[in-house]
């Protein structure tokens, strides 16, 4: 019994920290390459870097975002009524993994509740067929 009971535990230990480990390098990749822009609680700056909270850009189509990401954006962004003038640069530098951890982080963050970001969703709009 018990070495069943230690069994369970592990599984489920495994099972919880699957579950979190995109979240946790996804956070590392935030930190490192979008909190200078976004800030720490994802409000961005007024005026020059959008907020990621609860935006048709980040809660919307998948594709897009991840283009977002890879591509940069250079256009003038307006959210709420609100217009955001400073240019995102391209991180196609980061492997489609950290892609789809930083994105899953923050589809789940600063108020967000949206699905994960695969890193087959990743390479898809990377190298599309």
């Amino acid at each position: 019994m018990r070495i069943f009971y230690l069994g369970i535990t592990c599984f489920l230990s495994f099972l919880a920290d699957a579950q979190t480990k995109p979240l946790v390098r996804g956070q590392l990749v935030y930190n490192n390459n979008c909190l200078a822009c976004h800030q720490e609680d994802g409000r961005g700056v007024f005026g020059l870097n959008p907020p990621l909270s609860k935006t048709k850009w980040v809660l919307g189509e998948k594709k897009q975002l991840i283009g977002i990401v890879l591509k940069g954006m250079k256009e003038e962004l307006e959210i709420e009524g609100e217009f955001y003038q400073n240019p995102m640069p391209a991180h196609s530098h980061l492997s489609d993994q950290e892609i789809a951890d930083v994105l899953t982080y923050i589809r789940s963050h600063f108020g967000n509740t949206a699905s994960a970001v695969t890193t087959l969703e990743v390479k898809n709009v990377r190298s599309p067929k």
